[in-house]
């Protein structure tokens, strides 16, 4: 998995894109990915994943032109992973240290948290439109959902880019810091998310995903079966004694 690092710190697994220069998606690179993808959502102990680019330049500039040859499979295998990190069943955050652009940023809206480093040269858009194609991995509806109707289309039909403070004011990312802090900061946030009820969070994922792609009425049927679910564990015993002792609960994803 060389084009794609991994790392685990404690409950917190780190993806790190490592395509230089520009961290793009070539099929090996992709393939890369998926198998990071299975090991981490197979790793019993990971309870968040934070994804980033190699370098400081780029998070990643999305499809890699030089590989045009392998986009038959490349782009319908980017369509089906950015959609399995949309559902993933624990948190991914992005953690955006440069451009992110095209399949960059369609990778980044499919997780649930997005951390970008506010520097001068750290963009983000879908200016597929220049080539004459569009966003295919998902960004029509993922820009749509997040930033809402006008602006996406706006970014998308006149191939916009906006900076780090931009972002920040249109609600594409969560929050902003200084680059130098980026993944301090990435993996911060992504301790205190680690520290919650693993199992009700996978649940509480699993409903508000069903419910994206299934409809409400199957996302209340998942909330509901959730709730059967997180009735049984042992962390809601936990978190009920730690309620009634005043104390912080220790959650053990049982």
């Amino acid at each position: 998995m060389n084009n794609v690092l991994v790392e685990k710190k404690g409950h917190i697994a780190i993806l790190t894109i490592n395509h230089p220069p520009a961290n793009a998606w070539d099929w090996a690179t992709m393939e890369s990915f998926e198998e990071a993808v299975d090991a981490v959502e197979n790793y019993a102990d990971v309870r968040v994943v934070v994804i980033t680019g190699s370098g400081d330049k780029c998070f990643s500039a999305g499809f890699d032109v030089k590989d045009a040859a392998n986009a038959s499979k490349t782009s319908p295998k980017g369509r089906e992973l950015w959609t399995r990190i949309d559902r993933f069943p624990k948190p991914v955050i992005a953690a955006i240290n440069g451009y992110a652009m095209g399949g960059g940023l369609e990778l980044a809206l499919a997780c649930q948290f997005r951390i970008m480093a506010d520097g001068p040269n750290v963009f983000a858009g879908l200016t597929e439109l220049n080539l004459g194609i569009i966003p295919g991995w998902g960004g029509t509806q993922r820009l749509t959902q997040v930033v809402g109707k006008a602006r996406a289309l706006d970014m998308m039909l006149f191939s916009k880019t906006v900076n780090a403070q931009e972002a920040l004011e249109i609600g594409l990312v969560n929050q902003l810091c200084a680059p130098e802090t980026l993944m301090d900061e990435a993996l911060a946030f992504a301790d205190r998310l680690a520290q919650r009820p693993p199992i009700a969070v996978s649940c509480v994922l699993k409903a508000v995903a069903a419910g994206t792609y299934e409809g409400q009425q199957r996302g209340l049927e998942v909330e509901t079966q959730g709730a059967k679910v997180v009735g049984a564990s042992e962390d809601r015993k936990e978190g009920f004694s730690a309620f009634v002792e005043k104390r912080k609960p220790v959650f053990q994803g049982k």
